[in-house]
């Protein structure tokens, strides 16, 4: 988190004269917020659904919020740049719904949901990095 704070800071001027580049930052600051909740609530001492249903609220709300930045920046893409804008918007969900899909299970009481929380961690910092780049080095160039 620190470094897409670094890259906001840096480059705040050039972020905000480029449409829809400051909901990105929020999305990777979204992205790893989640996991540091969701990596806490699996750590501590909960009862299985209590545990299920919070990392399920959690997941829900950094997906929605994620989906409605991602609709909100597509929308203001020029014509050329939708395209790329959706493999984009396709890390996104591959961060976010593993960890749905591992509330629910949790939830139900079935530990395989545990394992679901793996591939959401790693995509969840696959793409903040991606936007430290961005913010950092490609606004410049």
């Amino acid at each position: 988190m620190g470094l897409i704070f670094v890259g906001i800071s840096i480059n705040l001027k050039n972020i905000l004269s480029i449409k829809g580049l400051d909901l990105r930052a929020s999305i990777s600051m979204f992205l790893l917020l989640g996991i540091l909740i969701i990596s806490l609530l699996m750590l501590a001492p909960f009862e299985p659904s209590a545990r299920g249903l919070l990392v399920l609220i959690t997941a829900c709300f950094i997906w929605l919020a994620t989906i409605i930045f991602d609709i909100k920046i597509y929308k203001g893409k020029q014509a050329t740049y939708k395209r790329h804008y959706l493999i984009n918007m396709l890390f996104n969900q591959a961060a976010t719904i593993p960890n749905i899909v591992a509330g629910s299970l949790i939830f139900n009481a079935n530990e395989n949901g545990f394992y679901f929380t793996v591939p959401a961690i790693i995509f969840s910092i696959i793409k903040a990095v991606l936007d430290a780049w961005v913010l950092l080095v490609e606004i410049n160039r």
